[in-house]
C-alpha cells in the first residue's frame, strides 16, 4: 500500500543509547538511500528493554515529531505489560498507514530495501 520501506531491527543488547544506536543503523542498512526519503527503522534492544523508531527526512517532515513519540508511547506500554509482539505490530502497523497516506504505491514501485526482520 506504499512506496515507504519498513525495516526492523532486533538485537539482545547494546551498550549504545538506543537513538544513537538506530541512527548508526539506519545509515549502514542504506535506509537514507530510498529515492523519496521515506524509510522507517524500528530498532529492540530486547534484554535492555529499550528501543527506538526513526523515520527518515521525507516521512519525518509530513508526520513531524508527535506521531513518533505516540508510537514510542503505545510500544512503550505494550512493552511494559510484556506483550512485545503486540507492541511491534503496533508500531509496524501505524508506520505502514502513515506511509500510505503520504507515500502511495505507484504502478512502477520497486522494493528498494530488504523486507527481513535483522537479528542483530
Amino acid at each position: 500500500m506504499t512506496s515507504g520501506e519498513i525495516r526492523v531491527y532486533i538485537e539482545d543488547h547494546s551498550i549504545d543509547d538506543p537513538l544513537d544506536r538506530a541512527a548508526f543503523l539506519f545509515e549502514k542498512l542504506g535506509m537514507s538511500n530510498t529515492e523519496l526519503r521515506n524509510g522507517v527503522l524500528i530498532y529492540i534492544a530486547c534484554t535492555d528493554r529499550r528501543f527506538c523508531i526513526i523515520g527518515d527526512a521525507g516521512i519525518h517532515a509530513k508526520v513531524g515529531d508527535g506521531f513518533w513519540q505516540e508510537i514510542s508511547n503505545r510500544m512503550h506500554e505494550a512493552f511494559k505489560e510484556g506483550n512485545m509482539r503486540e507492541g511491534l505490530l503496533s508500531a509496524i502497523i501505524s508506520s505502514g498507514q502513515a506511509l500510505s497516506l503520504h507515500f502511495p504505491r505507484g504502478s512502477n514501485d520497486t522494493n528498494e530495501l530488504s523486507n527481513e526482520v535483522i537479528l542483530g
